[in-house]
This record gives C-alpha cells, sequence and structure tokens, in this order.
C-alpha cells in the first residue's frame, strides 16, 4: 500500500511531516526538512553565522544534560528573543563563530532527528538555491518535507509559509517532479514577488506578530535578498557530508558525533 503514497515514479518529492517522511524516506538519497517560521531558518543564520547547531528532542531537563555533555549552548525552549538564544531567529542574528547550540523544535528539529542514515539538511527561504545545489551533489532522488505546524490536539496543521518554502528548494532542482512538489513549486512562483507581505499575511506570520515577533518574519522573508546574492552562500567551500555535518553538529569523521 505505500507504493500508492512514496512518489517514488519521480526524482523530487513532496510530503508533510512525519508521516511524509515515512513514505519517502526509503526510496530518497536525501531528505531536506522545511520549517520556515522558525527552525530551519535559525538554523540557516546560525550556521551562516559558523555556529554548529545540534537538533534536539526531549524536555528541557534532557537537553541541558546533552548540551552538556556536548560542551554546547542550550538554547531556550520557546520562541523569546529577548535574552539569551532561543528557537527565535532575531535571537541568533550575533551568535558568535563556533558556538555550539541545542537547538530543540516540536516540528523542524524532531524531523531532523527521524531521518536516519540518509543525508539530511535544513532548507529554508534564505537558503533555497544553496541547499538544492547541495542535496544534488549527493542524489536525484530527494524528499521534500514541508513540517507544518500544530493544532492544539496536536495534530498536523499545513503551514503555508511551509509550501512555500518547499517550493522554493523545488524550484532549484533539476529532474522530474511529482504533482505535489509541482503544486509546492507553482505556490511559490505565485507568491515570491510578495513573499514579505505573503508570510506577514498567513496564519503563523500573524501569530508570530502577534506575539511582537515581526522581525522573525522578515528574517524568514529573505529569499529574494538571497537570490540576489546578498545572502553567503554556507555550502561553497563544503561538499555534501560536511556541510550536513556542519549544519546539524555530526561530523561522519574525526570531528562531532552526535
Amino acid at each position: 500500500m505505500s507504493s500508492y503514497y512514496d512518489q517514488h515514479e519521480y526524482d523530487i518529492r513532496c510530503e508533510w511531516g512525519l508521516a511524509g517522511i515515512s513514505q519517502l524516506l526509503s526510496s530518497s538519497e536525501v531528505i531536506v526538512i522545511v520549517d520556515i517560521l522558525s527552525f530551519s531558518t535559525s538554523v540557516d543564520i546560525a550556521v551562516g553565522n559558523g555556529a554548529i547547531v545540534y537538533p534536539y528532542l526531549g524536555n528541557e531537563k534532557s537537553a541541558a544534560r546533552f548540551a552538556h555533555s556536548h560542551q554546547a549552548v542550550l538554547a531556550k525552549f520557546g520562541r523569546e528573543n529577548s535574552t539569551g538564544y532561543s528557537l527565535s531567529p532575531a535571537s541568533l542574528m550575533h551568535i558568535p563563530d563556533g558556538t555550539r547550540l541545542v537547538l530543540s523544535s516540536p516540528n523542524g528539529a524532531s524531523l531532523s532527528l527521524a531521518t536516519g542514515t540518509v543525508p539530511t539538511f535544513s532548507g529554508c527561504l534564505r537558503n533555497a538555491r544553496t541547499v538544492a545545489q547541495a542535496a544534488q551533489k549527493i542524489g536525484t532522488r530527494i524528499g521534500i518535507i514541508p513540517a507544518g505546524e500544530r493544532w492544539k490536539d496536536g495534530s498536523l496543521r499545513p503551514a503555508l509559509e511551509d509550501f512555500i518554502g518547499a517550493g522554493a528548494i523545488i524550484n532549484n532542482l533539476n529532474g522530474t517532479c511529482s504533482p505535489e512538489a509541482e503544486a509546492a513549486k507553482a505556490i511559490y512562483l505565485q507568491m515570491r514577488a510578495t513573499l514579505t507581505e505573503n508570510l506577514q499575511r498567513c496564519s503563523s506570520g500573524k501569530e508570530l506578530i502577534g506575539r511582537s515577533q515581526a522581525k522573525d518574519v522578515e528574517l524568514a522573508a529573505l529569499r529574494a535578498k538571497a537570490e540576489k546574492g546578498y545572502v553567503s552562500d554556507i555550502w561553497q567551500t563544503w561538499s555534501g557530508r560536511i556541510a550536513l555535518a556542519w549544519l546539524y553538529g555530526y561530523y561522519d569523521g574525526d570531528g562531532l558525533k552526535a
């Protein structure tokens, strides 16, 4: 039955959340997790400054032990950006080079830890082109996972910003696209001219703005500038496995292993 849903006929596939990973994982050479507001955007900003990010799923007490064992800083649970590091992208704008950061997220972090040994990237609007290029250096069969958000009952809430972000990455990939991937790409192409406004007007954006975190929405929407080269190519000196290592804090050689 799963063969109906794994989009194996196509090079570029797209499906939502943890269930999407379970469907696409076995036939994908690369997975890209897309959580625009805000895990993936936060990872891009931190890694762009030279930090090493460890995604973490668990309670705050166990996360503190994990951070201590890796000589890392534990980001605050939640989105506070007034003091210290958190899931808020704005809180990470000036994180120093070499910082080891444990970042917990119920969506992006948990999904990035669900892909086993398959190379996994964190994709967002800011790094869509560079993540696409890095992914295709590893393989041609690529699974794009828009993370979505959660309703109060814990069920998946498909989030427009993640579908747009998935489409931005797909727009930079070569190969045959599943209908689901084509739909994400079409949404991105339709909305990219007014990207910031669309993120501000969607449900997740309105929620953050209502919580006085409008800056996080603005930072997430910087794809238009990235296309003009204003966001540095964090992959330019790293090949596939090394890029993956630095993105998530895992090194498949003599360096860090989580």
